[in-house]
């Protein structure tokens, strides 16, 4: 649910505007949009609704970098301040569906989509259709099919093309995988028509295969083997950025947040049941020979700062140990304990994934921009946690009224 829209001013607040943090400032909203942004008071013209923002910090509305959706997962997201999700696999007919929605309903975030990924005949992803999470999609195997795959990804109305780069070895089962140079011809075209080309990679040599390649962007850490030295250096020169997804790859290999979830008075009561459901499913079954190691992510994020790459956070949601929304909050305190700052744990959330997707008009506070808004309690810059300690959100303006039941 939603408030009508009305003129809005948050006072007095600790306000994180993407990239800087202003210790105390009033913001202004009108007709949707950020009109004012300052430490002079804002006067409050009739029929205002003003909020005191006093021992809270205001936020732009979080951005999930790595989701894939389904009906019912944009409004779990915004419930947790999420107002826009980046879809990186998807049935390309249902998400337009959704897509068309949320941009007419303040009461769902807002989605742009990679559709249907590229892959080979058995390959990553061919199990989503075996369960019947998705229906049988094209794939390719060869360098010259690549520009009418990407020319059908686009005029279906794909904003990215995913790249599926993975043998199974991580995971211990085995599978087939898109050759060097159809992934090259993939991000080549990607690139001719001016889109981003995201790759999924769990290998430490896939990932060097992508940014050889010159994908734009990483869907996950690798987990099989500590990165090379000069990993960090050949992405950041690329201007490779990279969304570690901390929280379901420890999910995938063993290690729950679900459980944490399901426990948190912040948390549990904001959940759907299909939420709550793939908190409760526990570990995947893995092959009996997967290569994982989860401390080689951990580590990997710190070299990826210390070289300067963009680190966007995304949480993976709709895996097994995944709720939309609520698991980008912890990929957050992931990111922290990883070795970012705070802010830039909150950059990788807002200013970065706009920057990076080409998102005009998301990701910060400033006068012009979207008027989708995050107020917590409590400091998030200094301690990320906070961000969980939710006291409203804002849609395009409007006030979104949580949904809640009482924890069990």
């Amino acid at each position: 649910m939603y408030d009508e829209e009305k003129r809005l001013i948050i006072r007095d607040a600790r306000v994180f505007t993407g990239d800087t943090l202003l210790p105390r400032a009033d913001v202004a909203v009108a007709d949707g949009l950020i009109t004012r942004v300052g430490t002079d008071p804002v006067p409050a013209g009739p029929g205002t609704e003003v909020v005191d923002g006093r021992g809270r910090t205001l936020l732009p509305g979080l951005i999930d970098a790595h989701a894939h959706v389904f009906p019912g997962s944009l409004e779990q997201a915004l419930a947790f301040g999420v107002t826009t999700v980046l879809d990186l696999m998807s049935d390309p007919v249902m998400i337009a569906g959704l897509r068309a929605r949320a941009a007419g309903d303040a009461a769902m975030a807002d989605v742009r989509s990679a559709g249907t990924a590229a892959t080979v005949p058995g390959g990553y992803g061919a199990y989503l259709v075996d369960m019947g999470y998705l229906p049988p999609f094209p794939t390719l195997t060869e360098p010259e099919q690549a520009e009418a795959f990407v020319a059908d990804r686009l005029a279906e109305g794909s904003d990215f093309v995913k790249i599926l780069i993975d043998d199974g070895s991580s995971t211990g089962m085995p599978l087939p995988r898109l050759r060097e140079e159809t992934v090259a011809a993939l991000v080549g075209h990607t690139h001719t028509r001016g889109r981003l080309a995201i790759a999924h990679v769990l290998s430490a040599d896939d990932a060097r295969l992508a940014a050889r390649a010159g994908a734009d962007v990483l869907a996950h850490l690798f987990v099989d083997r500590h990165a090379d030295a000069d990993l960090p250096h050949l992405l950041a020169e690329g201007g490779t950025a990279v969304i570690p997804t901390l929280a379901v790859l420890d999910g995938l290999f063993g290690r729950l947040h679900g459980p944490d979830l399901l426990s948190d008075p912040r948390v549990a009561p904001h959940l759907d049941d299909a939420s709550r459901q793939m908190l409760s499913f526990g570990a995947v079954p893995l092959g009996e020979q997967a290569r994982y190691d989860l401390d080689v992510p951990v580590r990997t994020v710190g070299m990826l700062r210390e070289a300067g790459v963009t680190i966007l956070a995304g949480s993976d949601a709709s895996n097994s140990d995944t709720a939309h929304g609520a698991t980008l909050h912890v990929e957050l305190e992931l990111l922290v304990r990883a070795g970012l700052t705070p802010m830039e744990a909150l950059t990788a959330a807002t200013s970065a994934p706009a920057d990076c997707f080409g998102l005009p008009g998301r990701g910060r506070i400033r006068p012009g921009h979207q008027a989708d808004l995050l107020l917590v309690r409590g400091d998030p810059t200094s301690d990320i946690t906070a961000t969980l300690d939710i006291a409203a959100i804002w849609r395009k303006g409007r006030r979104f009224r949580r949904p809640g039941r009482a924890a069990t």
